[in-house]
């Protein structure tokens, strides 16, 4: 087994992960500038500030996590990795062109936002389990955490400057070109998986094609006491908590009357905390519950400060807690089931973690939506702040719980 290197960028010493981490920044920012865009356009254009429809938005899209489960681990598992993210990514862009072209001529209707989330949502969730496990074939197993750690902080450094520059994009020329924009840039990310160096991967054994091959992945999680307490931790936080789209925007809108630009500024504070959390994950070298249970209990602290927030700028204080929060939260949640998870089996445990993490979205947004628009933005921010303390304590029972077996285990007999 190799020891890993010291350092919390040692992951970036490797070509690869270099050109993965450069292609997937650019890919990124155009990401974040969409997912803004798309938010604002359902809320102020094609809507009366509606709160439930952004909820059904991110439903469509995030559904589809839990609805092809049983076929995205499988693929992520027995496929080409590298090539399955090539057309992965490849449609991403395409949807995004294609949404772009609808907005920018002036046809796009609320409907067709609903489609096209529940078909970018569709590539996603095939995309999403292989990129994760992808890395290890990237920098292999001795510096697979601090890569998680750091693909994160390359995804929520986009994040600082994606939805900024979406609020001036949205000012100068409209939403539309800010979905073609995000299409443009999956052309970063398929460079780089074409000027990988495939021979210094770092492969691991495909799985066997076996029937009840998915099936085999929930026996195996279910026979986790670990795995099953961080996955419902995850559904706590990832149904009820990472609803941002929802948080930000209406209190934005609603409350601080705040114009796009003041909106996108909201997001990319909040990328402040979320890159603070993820570099502070990627300087940690064995990631485990306590990091787990931090998370979750700051998450809801922050969501508190959050909803009881008298301005704008508190208000913005308040998000980079939360971004501090998330970001250790899900990064751990990531590098602990990888590591302690069997090689042939990750891609279906990945999947079943996303599936559980994002998939609770369709049940959640549209709840917290309703929130939203008949008790207020504050109180569906109360609604986050209690799945942050929920999973919290379920930190604390796992914890007690396994303090007790270890302590039964080490009596004399």
């Amino acid at each position: 087994m190799s020891i890993p290197a010291k350092g919390m960028f040692r992951s970036l010493r490797g070509f690869n992960y270099r050109v993965w981490v450069g292609g997937a920044f650019v890919s990124n920012v155009g990401t974040w500038v969409q997912r803004t865009a798309q938010d604002w356009l359902v809320l102020t254009v094609l809507t009366h500030h509606s709160a439930g429809a952004v909820g059904i938005v991110m439903a469509l899209q995030f559904g589809p996590q839990l609805l092809f489960l049983p076929w995205t681990g499988f693929a992520a598992d027995h496929l080409d990795q590298r090539k399955l993210l090539i057309a992965t990514q490849a449609a991403m862009g395409a949807l995004a062109l294609v949404l772009g072209v609808l907005t920018v001529s002036g046809a796009v209707q609320l409907w067709h936002v609903y489609v096209f989330a529940f078909l970018f949502g569709s590539a996603a969730a095939f995309d999403a389990p292989v990129r994760q496990v992808f890395v290890a074939q990237l920098v292999g197993d001795a510096d697979l955490a601090n890569a998680v750690a750091l693909n994160s902080t390359s995804f929520n450094a986009a994040r600082m400057i994606g939805p900024a520059i979406s609020g001036l994009v949205i000012a100068a020329v409209g939403t539309g070109w800010a979905f073609l924009i995000n299409g443009v840039s999956f052309i970063a990310v398929l460079i780089s998986l074409a000027t990988l160096r495939t021979a210094e991967l770092h492969p691991h054994p495909r799985a066997q094609r076996m029937r009840g091959s998915f099936t085999q992945g929930f026996r195996y999680v279910w026979s986790r006491g670990d795995l099953k307490a961080i996955l419902f931790m995850l559904f706590l936080i990832g149904t009820f908590g990472l609803n941002f789209p929802i948080f930000i925007s209406t209190m934005a809108v609603g409350v601080f009357h705040a114009d796009a630009r003041a909106y996108g500024l909201l997001s990319s504070i909040m990328a402040i905390g979320t890159v603070t959390g993820a570099l502070l994950s990627a300087g940690r070298q064995r990631p485990g519950f306590p990091a787990l249970l931090a998370g979750a209990g700051i998450f809801g602290v922050g969501c508190t400060l959050a909803a009881v927030a008298p301005g704008y700028w508190f208000f913005a204080a308040a998000l980079v807690v939360i971004g501090v929060a998330a970001l250790t939260f899900t990064n751990t949640t990531n590098s602990v089931m990888q590591l302690s998870t069997e090689p042939a089996m990750r891609g279906r445990v990945m999947a079943l973690r996303i599936g559980i993490a994002l998939g609770g979205t369709p049940i959640g947004a549209p709840i917290v939506g309703w929130v939203a628009d008949h008790l207020g933005p504050r109180w569906a921010l109360g609604v986050g702040a209690a799945s942050g303390f929920a999973a919290a304590t379920v930190a604390i029972i796992f914890l007690a719980r396994n303090r007790r077996q270890h302590a039964a285990s080490s009596e004399p007999r």
